[in-house]
């Protein structure tokens, strides 16, 4: 089973920046596509950013194209958020999907989450 550890979330004014980091461990793979969801209080899990393998095909939702930027280095992740707003707040879940691609990755059977990682924006 695939371990997944976020960090790097915290308390950030509006306008400001986070750097999210998650390494997915535990088995010997490398999926095809790993990717950020984000989930607020009383809303569902929504997709945010992923990215294939090798970085060369990438997918932001809407709400944060031109101002996310994800990366990945071997099983590590990252979303580098800037221009924050108070509507990002939320808690922050990466996942990795062995075979799928950027387009499916919304929609993949994940069979387990981590912890997530907290991203609070203030006004």
């Amino acid at each position: 089973q695939v371990q997944l550890d976020e960090s790097g979330g915290g308390l950030v004014q509006a306008g400001g920046s986070l750097r999210l980091s998650c390494a997915a461990s535990g088995r010997t793979f490398s999926p095809n596509v790993m990717g950020w969801f984000r989930q607020a209080p009383g809303k569902e899990r929504e997709l945010v950013a992923a990215i294939s393998r090798i970085g060369d095909d990438t997918y932001y939702a809407d709400f944060v194209k031109g101002r996310f930027t994800i990366s990945r280095a071997e099983n590590t992740v990252y979303l580098q958020m800037d221009s924050l707003k108070p509507e990002d707040t939320a808690t922050y879940y990466c996942n990795a999907d062995p075979l799928g691609t950027t387009l499916t990755f919304r929609r993949a059977d994940f069979a387990s989450w981590g912890q997530g990682t907290q991203v609070t924006v203030s006004s």
